[in-house]
């Protein structure tokens, strides 16, 4: 049974239609990347899924025993939350809420499950520093300690690597790819990438003037994809000063 099954999507905010017609499901065990343009609808779509916001038409449902509040969710920072004045271990733990229901204090077993996600993100020596004295990487690998303390079956990730550089943005796919094959982590993230999509994702949803939903290399061989994969490279390739050489 799949995890997550979206049927028949109508996305949008304040009336205004984004996207329609939108179909797909992602099993227990995927890792479904989320392409297309800006203002595309990604992080709409990821918001309607999480509940935040509701869908002007169409269904969300969750199966395999998930509830909604057990999905873990790492959205994108702002500068005030990037200089939040709190541990790294409290931080960590703060993602345990939603199993404590109206107890106001963290159980024994939900500190031991923060302390074993500092540890499975590198960061037990960081436990007791100030988050926002962290680099950018550090501080990613605390939140998504946090989402990992928020569920053991499903993570969204809205664009997890913006802002970071080349070198801590390697680092961060394979810790994200390692939570996937390793621990079983079902992974949907949005991301600009589709070269990184293409290495790590094992599905693929496009979304924006075209759709497609399918597996990587199927993406690759569509129209959509290939069209996607073009304007990104032209993207990517420096432009070259007609004086260099002279």
């Amino acid at each position: 049974m799949a995890l997550l099954k979206c049927e028949n999507l109508r996305l949008g905010y304040e009336g205004r239609e984004i996207l329609r017609d939108l179909s797909f499901s992602v099993n227990a065990g995927d890792y479904l990347c989320i392409l297309g343009e800006n203002g595309s609808g990604k992080s709409t779509l990821m918001k309607t899924v999480l509940g935040l916001v509701p869908p002007m038409e169409g269904t969300v449902e969750t199966g395999d025993g998930l509830l909604p509040r057990e999905i873990g969710y790492l959205p994108q920072q702002t500068a005030v939350q990037r200089d939040f004045p709190a541990s790294v271990r409290e931080i960590v733990l703060s993602g345990c809420q939603n199993r404590c229901g109206l107890r106001p204090w963290y159980s024994r077993e939900e500190k031991e499950l923060a302390r074993e996600n500092m540890e499975k993100l590198g960061l037990t020596e960081l436990a007791g520093r100030c988050y926002r004295e962290l680099s950018g990487g550090q501080q990613q690998r605390v939140l998504l300690a946090r989402a990992l303390c928020a569920t053991r079956k499903l993570l969204l990730l809205d664009e997890p690597v913006s802002g970071l550089d080349p070198r801590v943005t390697g680092e961060l796919y394979r810790v994200i790819g390692k939570l996937n094959r390793e621990s079983g982590i079902t992974v949907m993230m949005i991301s600009h990438d589709v070269h990184a999509a293409l290495r790590w994702s094992t599905h693929i949803l496009h979304i924006g003037q075209e759709t497609f939903f399918g597996t990587r290399d199927q993406y690759r061989r569509s129209a959509v994809g290939q069209r996607y994969l073009s304007v990104q490279h032209r993207e990517d390739v420096p432009i070259q000063s007609p004086l260099r050489g002279l």
